[in-house]
């Protein structure tokens, strides 16, 4: 059926290529002529470009001969002349699609032509990786091209002061990491004052190793919190009552989903241990929390897989970096948990003040681009969640790497022992390898089984990541063995020492499959750049949990009949297409998962838009007298129709309704039930509002109208802080429950989504409240100062899914010694290379 649908409509990423391919034949045509031009006339080209923008040309009218000067340039200032490929990858990002570019094709050279070309326009462009590392590597390495070419280029990252990241902002293109991008929005939207800001608006982003980004942390939000200290005794007294549990009796286990669950002798036991007479009565709710946190602690969080422990802290490893995320905390109190369970110090946990999904903030820009090794397995949910197309990208030269077909063995221990044994083979023959994992622990007990054989090797996992540079730049060096965590050294070629090609490249064994294809295609990726010899093998066994998870049981059984002992691997396509069909399954329920937080985090992205905008017209306005009476009017109408409901004025409490309007706007004598008699509604609205704006007039005289002004934004910062605070965490309690809906034959989303918005206008009503009440009752102080509603604020990359409630400083990834040797491997010190 595709074949038929393909024939008839055409592959759509042939026609999209066909189509680059015209735009890149302009780019080629113009290079003669761009040859000839002097370095100042090539120079002068960045000016004549501006001065055609403005004159009505588009960015789509000057590409092919501003491509053509940046690829000129780039001959000139790096001594890299961008190939065909990366023309065709860089006219595919300016349109805002996703380039798949093998690894080893030039994704960050082919960056250079949609970042110049729309840093032209003068609105920003913000270049994204993974980490600092390549962050401040991309933004030394290309600035000089950019420099030549007269624009400015500015490195964006943690720890910077707000002048520093400002200036960083104003630059033409500014390079840092996801992480950062998105935590100085949540920070921009909770500064006092708007020159705090930092950003310039979100215009044109390009994503390096976008699927990572975009895909493998799409579920993670960016936090910004405050310390909110709770008693660690009940997460210690949980932690003590579930060793006493045993799995199937007290509680069961479900290895596919993680999901961990009290039987009815659990609860009983529970009921007991600490003295409550019914689990479930809604006074013990913080208690079966801390039970469910600590079972799942002990069941489904394991340590070296899930986690490490280093310098006394829980630090979660990446499930698909195998890199240690620092800083990052899992929320909803598991990571207390977990210290519990270590017999670790717990820390706080904290209160949520701002908070974004990656999904939403990318979303914000006016254009996304991207770029990957990796991402036609991802392509719906690119499309679907935003708008971009994947292209994938010929390579320079023929893929001719040997791609082995995956080897089964019945259990764990033969699986390795063959590692092992072929590690050895091809070590002898002075060929580099590099072996795959999928957990820390994996990687620790390969190092093992090659230290007992006597092989040298270096082990590249979430404990020492700091050494990645220098490791990866090694790994294809003649005898070189590397054991690393799955994505480990991603933006980092491996390139091929003397005498290598002859032995055959670079060698990768993958000791297991990952749950995502895109995955182990990466892994695969590491062999083979550029037309380079190669070869990859995956070792599976029946004991994986991949295999385990998705019925191996029946293959195992029929291995045992046939007599295959641990020294005979099979080469099944029945298996391995067994595999795949699990892969896409799981790949599949991820995609469901992300989506479905996204539909939830959407409900909140579009409060936080009305928020964040009404925020800035608070610090933006020179005068927001209008805003507040607008404020106090709500506020009024609400408090009559409550205390005058309806058109019988027998059921009005007109005396209630005067004792509300002397505790919260005016003084005793100000209004009377007198004043109020025989006045319809809409009359009492005007007479209130009439008697709240002379008082309004009064104390502005009293206190100076500059007085004033500022003394109205410092109150409506606060009420606007304060309840938005308390709404993120009350929102997050309602979807902790909402799933429950479901079996009332209620859809959760659209019952989050109603109540959602009940809650947000309650909120907004509070506000009103808040700000009318203290504008008209308190006292203006001599010392007006706008402050900040929790201090002590601390960015952190939100954990487990999208559970909020961390946190802990976030940190940065590498935190390297001045004196220390540099991570990016050259042998000097920090502070003599990118510590300058």
């Amino acid at each position: 059926m595709r074949a038929l649908l393909k024939k008839v409509f055409g592959d759509g990423n042939q026609r999209q290529l066909k189509d680059i391919e015209k735009v890149a034949d302009q780019i080629e045509a113009l290079e003669p002529s761009i040859q000839q031009l002097t370095d100042d006339a090539l120079q002068n080209k960045t000016n004549e470009f501006k001065d055609r923008l403005n004159n009505g040309e588009t960015l789509d009218d000057l590409l092919p001969e501003a491509y053509a000067v940046v690829r000129e340039a780039s001959n000139r200032v790096l001594g890299m002349r961008p190939f065909y490929v990366q023309l065709l990858g860089a006219i595919s990002m300016h349109r805002g699609n996703i380039s798949e570019m093998k690894t080893g094709e030039g994704k960050t050279l082919a960056s250079t032509m949609p970042a110049y070309l729309n840093a032209l326009e003068g609105k920003g462009v913000h270049v994204i990786t993974v980490n600092d590392y390549l962050a401040s590597r991309d933004a030394n390495e290309m600035g000089q091209l950019y420099n030549f070419l007269g624009l400015t280029v500015g490195f964006n990252q943690n720890g910077m002061t707000k002048e520093e990241k400002k200036e960083a902002y104003d630059a033409d293109i500014t390079y840092g990491t996801n992480n950062e991008f998105g935590f100085d929005y949540l920070r921009d939207n909770m500064v006092l004052y708007k020159d705090q800001m930092v950003q310039r608006g979100l215009n044109f982003a390009i994503i390096d190793e976008v699927d990572s980004i975009l895909i493998d942390e799409a579920r993670t939000p960016l936090i910004i919190s405050g310390s909110a200290k709770k008693s660690a005794d009940l997460y210690q007294r949980a932690d003590t009552f579930v060793r006493t549990l045993k799995v199937e009796d007290d509680y069961t286990y479900d290895e596919k989903t993680k999901g961990v669950q009290l039987t009815e002798e659990g609860m009983n036991k529970a009921e007991r241990f600490f003295q409550v007479e019914n689990l479930f009565d809604v006074t013990n709710v913080t208690l079966t929390h801390h039970i469910n946190q600590a079972l799942k602690a002990h069941a489904a969080m394991h340590r070296d897989t899930d986690y490490v422990i280093e310098e006394d802290q829980v630090v979660i490893v990446d499930q698909f970096t195998g890199r240690l995320m620092k800083g990052r905390r899992y929320g909803d109190g598991l990571h207390q948990a977990i210290e519990a369970k270590e017999g670790l110090q717990i820390q706080n946990e904290s209160m949520t003040l701002a908070s974004i999904t990656f999904q939403n903030y990318f979303r914000m820009y006016d254009k996304l681009a991207g770029m990957t090794g990796t991402a036609k397995t991802e392509e719906e949910e690119f499309r679907n969640i935003y708008g971009m197309d994947v292209i994938s990208i010929p390579t320079n030269k023929a893929i001719v790497r040997d791609d082995k077909p995956d080897l089964i063995y019945k259990s764990m221990e033969g699986k390795f022992r063959a590692v092992v044994e072929e590690i050895k083979q091809r070590n002898q023959d002075g060929q580099p390898v590099l072996v795959g994992t999928v957990a820390v622990e994996t990687s620790e007990l390969i190092s093992k089984l090659l230290k007992k054989a006597g092989i040298r090797h270096n082990v590249l996992n979430a404990k020492n990541h700091y050494r990645e540079a220098e490791i990866i730049e090694n790994a294809g060096q003649p005898g070189a063995v590397t054991i690393a965590t799955n994505m480990a050294g991603r933006g980092t070629d491996i390139k091929l020492g003397d005498g290598v090609k002859e032995k055959g490249g670079l060698a990768v064994i993958g000791t297991e499959r990952h749950e995502s294809r895109r995955i182990d295609n990466q892994l695969r990726g590491r062999s083979g750049r550029q037309g380079d010899p190669g070869v990859t093998q995956f070792y599976l066994s029946m004991e994986d949990e991949l295999m385990r998870r998705f019925g191996s049981d029946n293959m195992k059984a029929m291995m045992e009949r046939l007599g295959m002992d641990d020294t005979q691997p099979i080469e099944s396509k029945m298996v391995s297409r067994a595999v795949e069909s699990a892969q896409k399954r799981v790949e599949g329920n991820n995609f469901d998962a992300r989506k479905t937080i996204l539909s939830y985090d959407d409900v909140l992205r579009q409060q936080r838009e009305v928020i964040y905008k009404q925020r800035f017209e608070v610090i933006d306005s020179e005068n927001l007298r209008p805003i507040i009476e607008q404020m106090i009017e709500s506020t009024i109408q609400i408090a009559v129709d409550q205390y005058m409901p309806g058109e019988d004025e027998e059921s009005w409490d007109i005396s209630s309704l005067i004792e509300y309007l002397h505790g919260t706007l005016l003084e005793s004598d100000w209004i009377t039930e007198a004043d109020i008699k025989g006045k319809d509604k809409e009359e009492v609205n005007e007479l209130i509002f009439d008697k709240v704006k002379e008082k309004y007039d009064q104390k502005e005289e009293e206190f100076t109208s500059e007085r004033m002004r500022e003394f109205e934004k410092v109150i409506v910062l606060r009420a606007v802080d304060t309840k938005w605070m308390d709404h993120i965490d009350q929102m997050e309690q309602l979807r902790q429950g909402i799933h429950l809906r479901a079996y009332g034959q209620n859809d959760p989303l659209r019952e989050y989504q109603l109540e959602g918005f009940e809650m947000f206008e309650a909120m907004v009503a509070s506000i009103n409240e808040d700000v009318a009440k203290y504008i008209m009752k308190a006292q203006i102080r001599e010392n007006l100062k706008r402050e900040e509603v929790v201090k002590n604020t601390q960015a952190v990359s939100g954990g487990d899914e999208s559970k909020k409630k961390v946190r802990k400083p976030y940190v940065k990834t590498q935190t390297v010694g001045r004196n220390d040797p540099c991570p990016c491997g050259s042998g000097k010190k920090y502070k003599q290379c990118h510590g300058k």
